[in-house]
């Protein structure tokens, strides 16, 4: 049966490739995948799915209901792209000025858009499926305006996957870890305000510059003396603002910080103590700050039975010598966190993207999505559902 699956998906693979090549010529940002929902949604009416539009704008959710099962299965692929400049010289390169696909969520659509042929043309299940076609993961909160716009009340699932391709992992290889899988992630502003003056006479002024410096080195003690060696977690102060002319003491400052942990509650720790040390700092100096948590997602948490369903799934399908199922856990972030928050009834996967020497990783302007992967991935997608659905 695995085989079949594998067969019958490989046979259309030149379609699908050439689907995937059409979206990422025409890549979108966040909550913008206008064209690519509008592709999605009528190749899932073309298939006989009922087609539901507008969550968070341009989501979109395709039922496929077969036979009389009670169980329901959830299946979510993103869309969006990032505001990159491509460099890879692929014929299929990006048509749109500084947006390009390159995180490989053209692949991920595609994928599920493979499956969700094969499922309506073989209905080799008994139960209600929804794949879910998610925009703005690289906003890191698509996710949630989907549950927000009540995702999961018009479309309750007992269990819910997603994957992700990974430079660096085998070809078309599957990679599960159960719990902790991905960090949370938060977006942190931190505004120091001083007394800004004449270079000359610092004496009168409030040096907001020294004041956010200091303030960037104290940060960097939290992981280090607050959190546990045993645990991980990342403090970055991706951004210094202040000021532009050589003879300005400046009376304002902004810090723009990204903030990771792989624990909610070593997340609560950061979240609790950089405002802390900020307020303090900028107290000795006599300054200010004001601090603003622009956006945050949760730690992406695997749960234990989704997990281990999936990794059966997949040995059934390519065989155990092709399924890791200890892979590390990683500081990057995933917006599928809201929906295993939610529903921890659920499992988030990696499928190696290659290996080969000087492959991109994602989010360089010379990455690009392996075509050979589109095949066994569809393949679990289809074999999961017949499993989890029988």
């Amino acid at each position: 049966m695995s085989q079949n699956i594998i067969d019958t998906i490989k046979a259309n693979a030149e379609k699908f490739t050439e689907i995937r090549h059409q979206i990422h010529k025409h890549p979108e940002l966040g909550f913008e995948e206008q064209v690519t929902s509008d592709l999605v949604a009528a190749k899932l009416q073309e298939w006989g799915y009922e087609v539901h539009r507008g969550l968070a704008k341009t989501g979109v959710v395709g039922t496929l209901k077969v036979g009389n099962g009670t169980k329901r299965l959830g299946i979510r692929a993103d869309m969006d792209a990032l505001p990159i400049v491509e460099n890879n010289g692929k014929a299929w390169s990006s048509t749109i000025p500084e947006k390009f696909h390159g995180c490989g969520h053209d692949g991920h659509t595609t994928i599920l858009l493979a499956a969700a042929e094969y499922l309506a043309k073989t209905k080799n299940f008994d139960g209600t499926l929804h794949l879910i076609f998610q925009p703005a993961e690289e906003l890191l909160y698509g996710g949630k305006v989907m549950l927000d716009d009540g995702l999961f009340k018009l479309f309750p699932c007992d269990m819910i996957y997603a994957l992700h391709n990974m430079p660096g992992l085998k070809t078309g290889e599957f990679y599960f870890k159960e719990g902790p899988f991905m960090a949370s992630s938060d977006t942190i502003h931190i505004e120091v305000n001083g007394v800004g003056g004449h270079g000359a006479i610092p004496e009168k002024t409030v040096d907001a510059t020294l004041v956010a410096s200091h303030i960037v080195i104290a940060l960097q003690s939290i992981v280090s003396r607050n959190v546990s060696p045993f645990e991980q977690a990342v403090v970055t102060v991706g951004c210094f603002q202040s000021g532009d002319a050589p003879n300005v003491v400046n009376g304002k400052a902004l810090l723009k910080l990204s903030v990771r942990a792989l624990h909610p509650e070593v997340r609560k720790l950061l979240l609790k103590r950089i405002p802390e040390i900020a307020q303090a700092q900028a107290q000795s100096f006599g300054a200010s700050v004001e601090i603003t948590h622009v956006n945050g997602s949760p730690v992406l948490m695997n749960g234990k039975e989704a997990t281990d369903f999936g990794i059966q799934v997949a040995r059934n399908l390519v065989g155990e010598a092709n399924v890791h199922t200890d892979a590390a856990p990683m500081m990057g972030s995933e917006d599928f966190a809201f929906m295993l928050e939610a529903n921890p009834n659920g499992s988030y996967l990696f499928i190696g993207n290659g290996d080969e020497p000087g492959s991109c990783m994602v989010h360089n302007p010379g990455y690009d999505f392996n075509d050979e992967i589109i095949t066994p991935a569809a393949a679990f997608w289809g074999a999961l559902t017949e499993a989890y659905l029988k």
